[in-house]
């Protein structure tokens, strides 16, 4: 592994920071999240002209840029450190890729240049609470999760040549204004049951009471966004009653009913997806951290600084070192998820796009955990060391406490996604255990 960054990434990266700087101070971020699409659609569209975000891991065949994990790690970790409510993830992590890879040729000639002109915003919607799940980041993904044929989940069944869904999704993010919605449904019963993808093309229409269920949606499609702590985040729910959606492939291929191929293609992009997140942790941890060391320089207490103290420099050093390690595991994760293999040529993406085999087991999940640990205890102390002003709910370390507490909450806990790690690289088989109690 050379750890070194290239010129161009560099540059992506002072280029974006330098933007975001100017453009997402406090006041406008919360500003941003608070409007009816959860984010500054002004800038997003900048973004997307001008730098070309979302559309940075996708190939320049469907108007990408044509980088990797790598570079979308690196882009995620400048958003968090302005805390930028965006549809970044949920458009260019979870959606794109998916598409990309299960999507048919025209599925994808369709959506994915749009996707990467800014034009089009996607994200992926699984039922309940279950993305982490879905992403086989706390657990395998070969499961019912989307419903296995019972009540509360999704359920697909084909009609007229097409296909209708029915059920109701949670905490989907930047679901209440997402024009492609990515919708995991159970089809199929009980002696055939498979999970699958398809495609809901909504609208964006909005009512006064922040229902999104104006002239522009599809008929029995309701989408609610939600009141979540974090408004950096948006989330929505998204009821569908009978509504008419297409599998996502189009039987060419490897998402025509192959519920294997659909979990493989959630499990690596679950891997890409939390190395994103993970470095997104992080640059929100790394500002936290240096508003605080730049606060307690300046309070006084005793008549001298209070960044003086040998106990607040330990707080200090320790949360420094918790932030370090998680920047290094997000930046491995980022690079396995780029360096994993392309399958052989027979089993390769349609179109003669590759398609990525998983990253290193349980890289994806560790590095994540490590990252939303390290947010967490960096937003708690940031909270104590400013004192009476850092409890106060309009203060900026709030921002920075919010979304590690809504980011473990959504993708966590963190001790699953640990065990989780520790499953896939075999670290707990019974030969292991038994080794051990010998």
């Amino acid at each position: 592994m050379d750890a070194a960054f290239t010129e161009e990434q560099d540059e992506i990266r002072r280029t974006l920071r330098e933007l975001l700087h100017k453009h997402c101070g406090g006041d406008e971020v919360k500003a941003a999240a608070r409007t009816p699409a959860g984010y500054d659609e002004a800038l997003w569209r900048r973004l997307a002209g001008q730098l070309g975000l979302p559309g940075l891991a996708l190939p320049a065949a469907y108007g990408g840029v044509g980088c990797g994990p790598t570079e979308l790690a690196l882009i995620c970790e400048e958003t968090g450190r302005a805390v930028l409510p965006s549809p970044l993830i949920a458009t260019a992590a979870l959606a794109a890729p998916l598409i990309l890879t299960l999507g048919s040729e025209r599925q994808r000639t369709t959506l994915l240049p749009g996707i990467a002109a800014g034009e089009l915003t996607a994200t992926l919607a699984v039922p309940g609470d279950r993305l982490a799940t879905a992403l086989a980041l706390t657990g395998p993904n070969d499961g019912d999760w989307a419903g296995g044929g019972r009540a509360g989940g999704i359920q697909a069944r084909a009609h007229e040549g097409g296909w209708r869904l029915y059920g109701e999704a949670g905490q989907v993010l930047d679901g209440h204004t997402a024009e492609v919605l990515l919708v995991a449904a159970h089809t199929g019963g009980f002696a055939r049951g498979r999970t699958l993808l398809f495609l809901v093309r909504a609208g964006r229409g909005e009512s006064p009471d922040g229902r999104a269920d104006g002239p522009g949606e599809v008929p029995g499609l309701v989408r609610t966004r939600q009141t979540v702590l974090d408004e950096t985040r948006p989330q929505a729910r998204i009821e569908l009653r009978d509504v008419p959606a297409e599998l996502l492939g189009e039987g060419e291929g490897e998402g025509d009913g192959d519920g294997a191929a659909v979990a493989a293609a959630l499990a690596a992009t679950g891997a890409a997806a939390a190395a994103a997140l993970a470095a997104e942790a992080v640059g929100t941890a790394g500002t936290a951290l240096a508003r605080t060391v730049a606060y307690v320089r300046e309070r006084e207490q005793f008549g001298r600084a209070i960044g003086s103290f040998q106990a607040v420099q330990h707080r200090l050093a320790d949360l420094y070192v918790r932030v370090q390690a998680a920047r290094s595991a997000a930046y491995y994760a980022a690079w396995s998820a780029g360096a994993a293999p392309p399958r052989a040529a027979a089993d390769a993406g349609r179109g003669g796009v590759p398609v990525r085999r998983a990253a290193e087991p349980g890289v994806g999940a560790l590095a994540l955990a490590q990252a939303l640990e390290a947010l967490r205890a960096v937003a708690a102390e940031a909270v104590q060391l400013h004192g009476g002003i850092g409890f106060t709910w309009e203060h900026d370390a709030h921002l920075y406490f919010k979304r590690a507490t809504c980011d473990e909450l959504l993708l966590g806990p963190v001790h699953r996604l640990r065990a989780r790690a520790a499953e896939e690289a075999g670290l707990f088989t019974a030969g292991t255990r038994e080794a051990a109690g010998a």
